[in-house]
């Protein structure tokens, strides 16, 4: 039996983030989740939030449902207090992590602490699979220091926040594993002219989003400017070379689920009748009953 060489993986589909508001008014961009033909299984959603204005996000996201899927909210800068009917309580500042399983239903809150300066980071959703959708909620903070911070050869960094990831020959363990979805979430900053080969599993979904600076990605002759998505293609590794404004950007990766996804706003569920059902039981205070 032969085994297959390693294929790089190269850009397959662009999509630029579009400015948007969700929750009380607070302005973001959207990349996944943007529109039709826009989720990555398992990834439905990827906002990125940024102002220096109050009133870009001190509305914050007042209480509100979830249920059938995760999200992961990443904080750059700022800082944000999430609260939910479980007794839950967290203080997300720069650098931290909340992983949230809405499961069955969860119903939770995520306010600014802070009226001046800085606020930015990120809000992923991964899907749960059909087995998962109606389990148990949970929540889970993660501090800065509990997230390795690789530092490179050429100067720059990698915090891994999800999955175990070979780089530059040491395995580094995020403080996330274990999931259906094997998800891998890295925060990449290289200087101006910086290259690095990373790993993804073959067959995951993966996507490269660039928030600052400009990227090239080998086998993709266009050199790409913020704000933008980069789905790759399947493979073994991707190379990425900063441009002369250095680059950071996420690489997220995911085994799909390849079910059907229904969604109805913070329901994401795999038919009709589900999704009507959610709503009922948030109607009827049902959604967070065991």
């Amino acid at each position: 039996m032969t085994t297959q060489p390693p294929r790089f993986r190269t850009v397959a589909r662009i999509i630029t983030a579009i400015s948007t508001s969700d929750g009380a008014g607070v302005r973001l961009r959207r990349s996944l989740g943007s529109g039709e033909g826009t989720r990555l299984d398992p990834f439905l959603m990827l906002d990125e939030f940024s102002s220096d204005n109050p009133g870009d996000y001190i509305a914050g996201f007042p209480s509100h449902p979830h249920r059938g899927f995760e999200t992961v909210t990443y904080i750059l800068d700022g800082h944000m207090r999430h609260e939910d009917h479980l007794g839950n309580q967290g203080d997300l500042k720069s650098g931290g992590v909340q992983w949230m399983t809405a499961g069955r239903g969860i119903i939770h809150s995520e306010m600014p602490q802070q009226e001046e300066g800085r606020m930015r980071g990120f809000q992923l959703w991964i899907n749960l699979p059909a087995k998962e959708k109606m389990k148990p909620a949970g929540y889970r903070d993660i501090t800065p220091e509990e997230i390795p911070n690789k530092s490179l050869a050429n100067g720059g960094t990698i915090k891994v926040i999800a999955g175990d990831v070979e780089i530059e020959g040491e395995i580094s363990h995020g403080p996330i594993a274990g999931l259906t979805t094997e998800p891998i979430y890295l925060d990449v900053k290289l200087p101006a002219g910086a290259n690095i080969t990373l790993p993804i599993p073959r067959g995951h979904h993966s996507m490269a989003y660039l928030f600052e600076g400009n990227l090239h990605i080998a086998g993709h002759t266009a050199t790409l400017t913020t704000h933008t998505g980069m789905i790759l293609t399947d493979g073994d590794h991707a190379e990425f070379t900063a441009g002369g404004l250095g680059a950071r950007f996420l690489l997220l990766a995911g085994r799909p689920l390849n079910e059907p996804i229904v969604q109805y706003g913070p329901f994401v569920m795999n038919t009709v009748a589900e999704i009507e059902q959610a709503i009922l039981d948030y109607q009827t205070g049902r959604l967070t009953s065991a």
